[in-house]
C-alpha cells in the first residue's frame, strides 16, 4: 500500500475543524501532491485531479465476491473505461443522487464501502476528502472527521474501552468533549484499510451506550452496524478481497477506485519525465506489452516503470527494455539499490561489483517476511512479524530510512512501528525471489509448503519444474488467487536471463531449459474440476514469464484464418478468451458452440461474454459454477451484453439464483434472456421475480418455455410484469410436459418394482420428462426373484416441437432400453433391447399427466 502522513500533528485536523484548524504547509503540500512523505524524493500521485477526486458509484457489491488475484480484476477493469461511464467527485460520494425515472432521491447515505485494489489510491482519496473538508471547501455540515486505521486498532484490539475512550486514544483533543454530546455532532467515522485488519467485526453482542466499556471488536462492529451512533457516518476503505466482512445490509452504498484510465497513464509518463521524447518512448514501449500496460493502470506500477525506463534508457549501452513483470521488478530492485548506495555512499562499506551483494543479508531476511505473511494474507507487519524472521527492529528501521522505495516504517498509536512494502506486488516479487533462494540452495524445510505431499524424488533432488507445478496447483487451490502473482514472479526468476541479474542474492544461476519446456507443457495441457474460467487466465502470464508465446502465436493463426473446425485444447481456449478480453472491439455475437473444443473448453471460453452484445450459449453443458461466472460479467461497469441464451443447459434454480445476483446488479442492462429447458421450478422463478423488483428498468424480454414454474413461480412473474415500473413486455413461461410409460415387463419385472420408485396403487409406472430432457439415467428399480435388477436409459432423442404458429400435432420421443439378466449374471443380446415410442400431443399428454389415467396414452413396443 502506499503510506500517506499519519503523523498526529497532520491527524489533528481530522477531529474538530473548528479546535484544530491548522494543518502544517509541509503536510498540506504533501497532500495535495498526493506524495507519502514532504522528505520522499518519489512519488506515485501526479494530483488529484485525476482518478483520486473521481470514484464511479456502484449500487451493492459491483462483482459480489472476488475468486480472483488483483491483477486479474484489473485486467477486466479496464474494460470499464467507457466515456459514457460518468464518474463522481469523492467530496460527493455521502450525498443521495436520483436516479432516472424516479421523482425522489434515495435516502440518505450513512455507510459507505470504498474499495479497490493495493496502491489504487483509496487512501489518497481519503486524505483529499479531509483536507477540502479542513480548508473550508466541501463537507462543511460535517462537525467531526475521526480516522481510525485498521492498522492502528490491530494494536489495541486486546483491550478494553468505551468509545469515548477509544476515541480519546486515537484523537486526544476530543478530551473536553461531553460523551452526552456525541448525538448533537454530525461525526464521520474513517476506518482505512479493512483488509489490514486483525479485528473479529462479526460480533452479534449489541451495545448502544458510548460511555460502556467492551472490548474494542465489539465496539467497532457496533459503530458499523448502527447501534452506536446511529447517525453518525461511516466510511470503510479496503481491498476487494477483505471487502465482504462486512454483510452487505449494513452498506449503504459501495464505490470503487479505478485507477488510471489509458489517458491518464500517459499523463502521468508525461507529468514524471520532463524529457518529452523519452517520455514519448517510454510510453511507446509500455503499449507493445499488454501485461504491462494493464498494470499502469496501478498509480504506483507506473511511478516503478517510469523509474526503471527512465534510468535503463540514460544508459547509451542498454542491450534489453524489461518486457515482463519480472524482468521490471528485477531492474526496480537493482535501480533502487545503487540509488541508496550513491545517496549513502559516505555512510556504507565500499561497494562490492554486484549492487546487491552488501544487501543481501537484509533482502532474504525481507524475503522470508514477505513470503510467511502472503501465505497468511498479511501486508502489513509488527514487530513482533520482524523478530519472527531474525530482522531486529533498529535494522529494519535503518534500512526503511535508506531504502523507503522497498520498505516503509511509519509510527502509529502510541508512537509504535508498523512496516510493509512500498505495494504487494513487491511483497509478492520478494516471497518469489526466497522460494527460488531456498531451491537453489536445497532449503527443502522451507518449501513444505508446496512439497507436501510424497514423490519418489530425493528431497534434496527435486526437479525446478515439480517446484512449479506444485506451486501452479497450490495457486489453483487458493480461491481468492493471492498466490497468482506470486507464481507468475516464481517462474519468472527461473529464467536464466533474470537470475544472472540477480547474483549477489543468488549463489549461482541455473539453466532449467528442460525443466522450462515442461512446466510450459503442463499449464498447457493442465485441467481442474471447479477452477472458474478467469483464474486460468493467470496462467497464461506465466507462460509470458518463461518467453512461451506459442499460445499466443497459435490463436492469433487461428483467428486469421476463420477456420472454426479447427480444434482447440483447453489451453487454447484459455488464450482466446483473454484475446478477445484485451480486444478493442466488441463483438456483436459471441456463438459458444461454433467453437470445436470441449464442454470445459467451451467453459474456458465464458469471459469472452464480458465483451459481446449477444451471447448464444445453448446446450453448452453449463453448470452453476458457469453461472457464476455469467454473474460476473453482468456486474461490469458498463458491460455491453444486452442479449443472452442459456438455454438447454443443466442450470437448475442454484444457477438461477447465482445468476440473479448479476440481474439484480444496477449494472446490469440485459434486455433478453433465454432460460428455456433450464430444470427451473418455483424457487428460481421467485428468484427470478426478486431480481426484476431490483433493478426493473431493462430486462424486456424472458424466456423460461419448457421448465417447470408452477402456479406460484408464474404469478410471480406475471405480476412483475404488470409493475408499471417494469420494461418486462414478453414473457414466455410454456412449459408443455412430455409424458412417457413402460409397456408390460411382466416377464422380468415384479409388482415391487412399482412400489421401490413410490408408484404403488397404479396399474403401471409412468414417467415424466421435460421437453428435450431425460432425468432418470442408470434407475435402479428393484430386485426381483427371477431375473431384471435395473434397466438403464442409454439414448433419447425427439422431434422438435413444431413452429409455435402452427398448432402443436404431436411428439415423438425414442427410449431405448437395455436390460441385465441378474440370474445369469450377463447382459441379453442386442435384439433382447426394446424402443418405446410415445406418440400424442402435448395438450393430450398433459392430460395423461394430471389424470395419471396410463389409458390416456399410447406405447408401442418395437
Amino acid at each position: 500500500m502506499v503510506h500517506l502522513p499519519r503523523c498526529h500533528s497532520c491527524v489533528g485536523l481530522c477531529s474538530h475543524k473548528k479546535s484544530c484548524p491548522s494543518i502544517t504547509e509541509d503536510n498540506q503540500e504533501c497532500l495535495s501532491n498526493g506524495t507519502t512523505r514532504p522528505q520522499d524524493a518519489s512519488y506515485y500521485y501526479a494530483d488529484f485531479t485525476g482518478p483520486f477526486g473521481s470514484l464511479y458509484i456502484t449500487e451493492g457489491e459491483s462483482e459480489g465476491v472476488n475468486e480472483k488475484h488483483e491483477v486479474l480484476q484489473i485486467e477486466t477493469a479496464s474494460k470499464k473505461w467507457v466515456s459514457q461511464d460518468k464518474p463522481i467527485s469523492c467530496n460527493d460520494i455521502f450525498k443521495p443522487f436520483q436516479e432516472p425515472g424516479r421523482d425522489r432521491q434515495n435516502p440518505e447515505i450513512r455507510t459507505i464501502l470504498t474499495k479497490g485494489i493495493a496502491g489504487i489510491g483509496k487512501t489518497v482519496s481519503v486524505q483529499k476528502f479531509i483536507l477540502d473538508w479542513a480548508e473550508g471547501r466541501t463537507n462543511q455540515d460535517i462537525d467531526f472527521m475521526l480516522v481510525l486505521p485498521f492498522r492502528e486498532l490491530n494494536l489495541v484490539k486486546d483491550e478494553q474501552f468505551s468509545l469515548h475512550g477509544l476515541l480519546l486514544e486515537f484523537h486526544p483533543e476530543l478530551k473536553d468533549l461531553d460523551p452526552e454530546k456525541y448525538n448533537d455532532c454530525k461525526m464521520l467515522f474513517i476506518f482505512d484499510g479493512l483488509d489490514e485488519s486483525r479485528l473479529q467485526l462479526n460480533i452479534p453482542e449489541r451495545l448502544c451506550d458510548v460511555t460502556t466499556t467492551s472490548s474494542v471488536n465489539i465496539l467497532i462492529s457496533n459503530l458499523i452496524k448502527g447501534n452506536l451512533l446511529p447517525y453518525a457516518l461511516i466510511w470503510i476503505t479496503s481491498r476487494p478481497a477483505a471487502a465482504s466482512q462486512i454483510p452487505s445490509q449494513f452498506i449503504s452504498r459501495v464505490t470503487e477506485v479505478q485507477g488510471f484510465s489509458d489517458s491518464q497513464k500517459e499523463d502521468y509518463f508525461r507529468k514524471r519525465v520532463s524529457d518529452e521524447s523519452q517520455a514519448n518512448r517510454i510510453i511507446s514501449h509500455i503499449k507493445t506489452s499488454v501485461s504491462l500496460h494493464i498494470m499502469c493502470h496501478i498509480p504506483v506500477f507506473c511511478w516503478i516503470s517510469a523509474t526503471v525506463l527512465q534510468e535503463m534508457l540514460r544508459q547509451d549501452n542498454v542491450k534489453e527494455i524489461p518486457k515482463t513483470l519480472t524482468e521490471m521488478y528485477t531492474h526496480f530492485l537493482l535501480i533502487q539499490t545503487k540509488m541508496k548506495k550513491q545517496k549513502y555512499a559516505e555512510k556504507i562499506e565500499t561497494d562490492s561489483k554486484n549492487p546487491l551483494e552488501s544487501s543481501k543479508e537484509i533482502f532474504l531476511k525481507l524475503a522470508k517476511l514477505a513470503f510467511n505473511h502472503l501465505l497468511r494474507g498479511n501486508i502489513m507487519f509488527y514487530e513482533e512479524d520482524l523478530r519472527e524472521c531474525d530482522i531486529d527492529v533498529s535494522e529494519a528501521t535503518v534500512y526503511s530510512g535508506i531504502c523507503t522505495e522497498i520498505f516503509k516504517e511509519e509510527s502509529v498509536l502510541r508512537q509504535k512501528k508498523v512496516y510493509c512494502f512500498v505495494h504487494l506486488s513487491v511483497q509478492e516479487f520478494f516471497a518469489a525471489l526466497y522460494v527460488f533462494y531456498c531451491y537453489v540452495n536445497k532449503n527443502m524445510e522451507a518449501l513444505e509448503y508446496f512439497l507436501q505431499e510424497k514423490t519418489r524424488v530425493e528431497p534434496n533432488n527435486v526437479p525446478l519444474d515439480m517446484l512449479l507445478k506444485k506451486a501452479v496447483d497450490k495457486s489453483l487451490e487458493s480461491k481468492d488467487g493471492r498466490l497468482d502473482l506470486f507464481v507468475r514472479f516464481l517462474h519468472g526468476i527461473s529464467l536464466e536471463s533474470n537470475q544472472k541479474l540477480l547474483r549477489g542474492l543468488l549463489t549461482h544461476t541455473q539453466n532449467n531449459q528442460k525443466s522450462i519446456k515442461e512446466i510450459s507443457r503442463y499449464i498447457k495441457e493442465l485441467n481442474k474440476y471447479g477452477v472458474l474460467p478467469e483464474r486460468w487466465i493467470s496462467l497464461l502470464h506465466c507462460l509470458t514469464e518463461i518467453n512461451d508465446r506459442s499460445l499466443h502465436e497459435e490463436i492469433q493463426a487461428f483467428v486469421k484464418s476463420g477456420n472454426y473446425r479447427t480444434e482447440l485444447s483447453l489451453a487454447h481456449c484459455t488464450a482466446l478468451a483473454y484475446m478477445f478480453l484485451m480486444s478493442e472491439e466488441v463483438l456483436d455475437e459471441f456463438d459458444l458452440k461454433k467453437y470445436n473444443t470441449s464442454d470445459e473448453g467451451r467453459r474456458r471460453l465464458l469471459p469472452a461474454v464480458r465483451c459481446c452484445r449477444k451471447a448464444l450459449l445453448p446446450g453448452c453443458k453449463l453448470t452453476e459454477q458457469s453461472c457464476e461466472a455469467v454473474a460476473s460479467v453482468l456486474q461490469s461497469v458498463n458491460c455491453p451484453l444486452r442479449e443472452l441464451d442459456l438455454s438447454n443447459n443443466d442450470l437448475r434454480d442454484s444457477g438461477v439464483k447465482l445468476l440473479c445476483v448479476g440481474l439484480r446488479n444496477s449494472h446490469c442492462k440485459l434486455e433478453i434472456l433465454r432460460l428455456s429447458l433450464c430444470l427451473v421450478t418455483e424457487e428460481g422463478c421467485s428468484s427470478l421475480a426478486s431480481a426484476l423488483s431490483s433493478n426493473p428498468s431493462h430486462l424486456r424480454e424472458l424466456d423460461l418455455s419448457y421448465n417447470q414454474p408452477g402456479v406460484s413461480g408464474i404469478k410471480l412473474l406475471s405480476d412483475r410484469k404488470k409493475d408499471p415500473h417494469c420494461q418486462l413486455d414478453t414473457l414466455n413461461v410454456d412449459h408443455g410436459v412430455i409424458v412417457r410409460k413402460r409397456q408390460e415387463l411382466t416377464e422380468f419385472v415384479k409388482s415391487s418394482v412399482y412400489k421401490s420408485i413410490g408408484c404403488e396403487g397404479m396399474e403401471k409406472p409412468v414417467f415424466f420428462f421435460s421437453q428435450q430432457r431425460a432425468s432418470c439415467s442408470h434407475l435402479k428399480l428393484s430386485e426381483s426373484a427371477d431375473a431384471v435388477t435395473y434397466e438403464t436409459i442409454n439414448h433419447y432423442d425427439q422431434v422438435s416441437p413444431t413452429d409455435n404458429n402452427k398448432q402443436d400435432t404431436g411428439t415423438v420421443t425414442y427410449t431405448e432400453v437395455s436390460r441385465i439378466n441378474k440370474t445369469h449374471n450377463k447382459p441379453h443380446k442386442p435384439e433382447d433391447s426394446v424402443t418405446y415410442a410415445t406418440i400424442r400431443t402435448t395438450e393430450e399428454l398433459q392430460q395423461g399427466a394430471d389424470s395419471q389415467d396410463p389409458s390416456n396414452l399410447y406405447a408401442c413396443v418395437n
